[in-house]
């Protein structure tokens, strides 16, 4: 039975033809089956696609897409649906484009530490498959044991590590990429520089709407000598960030460097237990050191002396394997653990100045009172990236769009300091309102200059990324349904 809003006698040419290249059973249309895909991971939002492809090679990818175009129907790329800014967000009568059937691990290359990727493997594979031979894969959004790689390509993710490593954007060599005509290109190649424009570059983070990648060559690094977490807790969580700054001035790099607040802590400690948070402190900061052992050795001592210059009643420190996975197993858990005590939670994010941790800080706590809504600051403080997360409850009527307003200010407040709108999540359709804020008329037209070279019908995820006067202007916003919000996309050819 396919979905209420179409018809069926105008998509049987197209699904006849879907199946033909993919096979019946990787053409979902029963409405049941739909439903598992009409959000990602900003649940706040929801809308079904017409039909849900499951493509398993480069070229049935293309031929998906190519039928796609004949028709003129839009196409979104999906992951593991784990997204955070409706990137992966269906659009009326669209056909979406699952990429978790591509799982294949191409190519192990450890002399020259690369690995060739499908798009669907998860992040969390890389490193799996490489470990024994001591290489892993640096990016690890929090989400990393479900996320795939093509999603994190498609956002440019990040994770606790890429203060020192990078995002996902650090460590792609080459893209094998159907773009939105459904023509197969390659981009970059096996080495890490190559002549010409950086179209790798340019398409890492495009968030789906210049193509699908099909095939990544990824770049994996040798594993440290030495590594080692240590966990400082402080009495109010300025004094936590004013220590981050510190020890960057101090010239040291950590792997990466995480604060938690207190109703963080609390939540983490309610549900994952790690015994290690102390739940009277105002923040704790965890910091990761790793290289070779004398290294490790000295910066250690020297974070040691910042945290307790800064304040620190305390300052654990852990080098064993088992122990370092504990301690960090509590900032994985964050988000999930902010369900425990709130029965919704809205996440944000954004990217300020290391310097500016302080002042944010406060005014983010000030926003709270204001608002009345519970805060949870969890983020990579050596980076600057905020993940404010603000407890409502959506059962309330008119709770949601409150929130998001709350949301809003804290990325105007990244802006005005300096930051940007997004850090790792993507800007997908929950922030492209708030894109007039860091970018000018010009900046924002070049950007769809890029777009129309690959997508110049505008299928590939529509509406995502920019705004629109129907969506964005004062006038167009909307309280009520929010699927109201996503349809009609200018551009877009109705059956």
């Amino acid at each position: 039975m396919l979905t209420q809003n179409i018809h069926p006698g105008k998509w049987q040419p197209l699904i006849k033809e879907l199946e033909k290249v993919l096979g019946k059973n990787a053409v979902v249309k029963r409405r049941e089956e739909l439903l598992t895909y009409e959000c990602d991971g900003l649940a706040s939002y929801c809308q079904e696609p017409a039909l849900a492809v499951l493509p398993r090679t480069t070229e049935q990818v293309a031929a998906a897409i190519q039928i796609c175009n004949k028709y003129s129907v839009p196409f979104i790329a999906r992951g593991s649906g784990t997204g955070l800014s409706g990137g992966a967000l269906p659009v009326e009568d669209c056909v979406l484009i699952v990429t978790s059937l591509m799982r294949q691990i191409l190519n192990v290359d450890l002399d020259n530490q690369r690995v060739v990727v499908q798009p669907g493997v998860i992040n969390n594979w890389v490193t799996q498959t490489v470990s024994g031979a001591g290489f892993y894969y640096a990016p690890d959004p929090s989400s990393q044991i479900i996320c795939s790689i093509g999603g994190n390509v498609a956002e440019n993710s990040g994770g606790v590590h890429c203060l020192k490593y990078g995002v996902t954007t650090n460590h792609v060599l080459g893209l094998k990429i159907v773009t939105a005509t459904g023509e197969i290109v390659e981009l970059g190649g096996q080495i890490p520089e190559t002549p010409g424009y950086d179209l790798t570059g340019v398409f890492v983070g495009s968030e789906g709407t210049l193509g699908v990648a099909t095939e990544i060559t990824l770049r994996i690094l040798k594993s440290a000598e030495s590594i080692c977490v240590l966990l400082a807790d402080f009495t109010n969580i300025e004094a936590a960030g004013a220590t981050v700054s510190d020890i960057i001035s101090a010239g040291i790099i950590p792997g990466g460097m995480e604060i938690m607040d207190n109703l963080s802590i609390n939540a983490v400690e309610d549900v994952v237990k790690t015994n290690c948070y102390p739940r009277d402190a105002a923040a704790i900061l965890l910091v990761e050191i790793d290289g070779l052992a004398v290294e490790v050795a000295t910066n250690k001592q020297q974070v040691i002396d910042i945290c307790r210059q800064n304040g620190a009643r305390n300052v654990t420190s852990a080098s064993d394997p088992d122990t370092r996975l504990k301690l960090w197993k509590g900032r994985k858990a964050a988000f999930a653990a902010a369900g425990h005590v709130s029965p919704d939670y809205y996440v944000q994010d954004g990217v300020i100045p290391r310097t500016q941790l302080p002042f944010v800080l406060k005014e983010i706590e000030a926003l709270s009172e204001k608002s009345g809504y519970r805060i949870a600051n969890v983020f990579h403080a050596g980076d600057g990236n905020l993940h404010p997360l603000i407890l409502y409850d959506n059962s309330i009527p008119g709770e949601l769009e409150k929130v998001e307003e709350v949301g809003g200010e804290i990325l105007k407040l990244c802006v005005r300091v300096g930051g940007s709108i997004s850090g790792e999540h993507g800007i997908g359709a929950e922030k492209r309102c708030y894109m007039p804020e860091m970018f000018t008329d010009i900046d924002l037209d070049t950007m769809q200059w890029v777009r129309q070279v690959f997508n110049p019908q505008g299928l590939a995820n529509p509406g995502k990324i920019f705004p629109t006067p129907r969506t964005c202007g004062e006038a167009a916003k909307v309280t009520g349904k929010q699927e109201s919000k996503f349809t009609n996309i200018p551009g877009v050819e109705r059956f």
